[in-house]
């Protein structure tokens, strides 16, 4: 705060203060004139009479210490402008002081599990429930508090990693963020295939998790157009490329949908999906306990099973 927008609120401040004492003086006063307590010829309902009595003294004093008491607190705990009080306090100094020491306390808690691999943070119960409530506090905004997802929002609860699903690119995801980036085809493909271009390499992506629809015309004339644009990224058999983020397209799952509309959005105007970074938020102890907690629900403790196929809800 500048030192001209200080002194105004120092004015400001002042002024009341003085309006403040001036008006307890002033209304506490009798003046020649004035009618007698009993005598102000206001009545209503025949027995009800107006008086005109002050205030009690003792409870005028009171206000009068109450003012002095205002000046005192303003000048210890500082309230004009941009200067501070004399007692030096803050609001942002006692905020400091309590989060240091909940973060004591929560450095104390997270203290066992540091550094731990993610796989082995996922056995303990007492671990993974603690994760589960960093989830949701931070994470359960986009991916839902039963880690389903939404469209958009990858499922947590399958076996579908775009960027890989081992304990250490989870925990990647979470400390760094991801950004994937699908660019906008539509220009290019009907360039080189006319108006039914993105339609024809919709037809042909869907035909790579259903082979029945391989040899529909439009799958045909799609997979030529395919080569040409989408290989670099998806690959010949349509694979993917966790390095890149790229999803594999023989899988059925659609993280923007599964309909030709929603699915020729994708190829024709791009996709830009960001997962933000946590590193700085949570720390790298709390980024683990969350990222085993994650890793859990499609590696059940004790389980030494493959994670369970996604659930209909989650391919969106």
């Amino acid at each position: 705060m500048s030192a001209g927008w200080s002194w105004y609120v120092i004015a400001l401040v002042a002024l009341n203060l003085l309006g403040c004492v001036w008006l307890l003086w002033w209304t506490s006063k009798r003046r020649p004139g004035d009618p007698k307590p009993e005598d102000t010829s206001h009545f209503w309902d025949g027995d009800i009479t107006e008086y005109n009595k002050p205030m009690p003294r003792w409870w005028i004093n009171g206000f009068f210490l109450l003012l002095a008491f205002s000046v005192v607190y303003i000048f210890w705990y500082g309230g004009l402008g941009g200067y501070d009080g004399y007692g030096k306090w803050s609001s942002a100094g006692e905020h400091a002081l309590a989060k240091a020491a909940d973060d004591a306390r929560l450095d104390e808690t997270f203290a066992p599990y540091k550094g731990q691999p993610i796989d082995a943070i996922a056995q303990d119960p007492a671990a993974v429930k603690l994760g589960q409530a960093i989830f949701n506090n931070n994470c359960a905004t986009c991916h839902g508090s039963s880690a389903q997802g939404a469209i958009g929002f990858p499922n947590l609860r399958d076996d579908i990693w775009h960027w890989g699903g081992s304990p250490e690119q989870i925990l990647t995801t979470v400390l760094d963020g991801r950004e994937g980036v699908m660019p906008e085809w539509g220009t290019v493909l009907t360039g080189m295939g006319g108006d039914s271009a993105v339609v024809s390499v919709v037809s042909y992506v869907r035909s790579l998790s259903d082979p029945e629809r391989s040899q529909d015309y439009l799958a045909v004339q799609g997979q030529r157009l395919y080569t040409g644009v989408c290989v670099a990224c998806h690959g010949v058999e349509g694979k993917g490329n966790q390095a890149l983020g790229a999803p594999d397209l023989t899988d059925d799952y659609w993280l923007y949908g599964d309909s030709t509309a929603q699915i020729g959005e994708s190829i024709a105007r791009g996709r830009h999906g960001v997962m933000p970074a946590w590193r700085d938020m949570l720390g790298e102890t709390r980024s683990r306990l969350a990222a085993a907690y994650v890793w859990s629900l499609s590696h059940p403790a004790g389980s030494a099973t493959a994670p369970p196929a996604a659930k209909e809800t989650g391919r969106q």
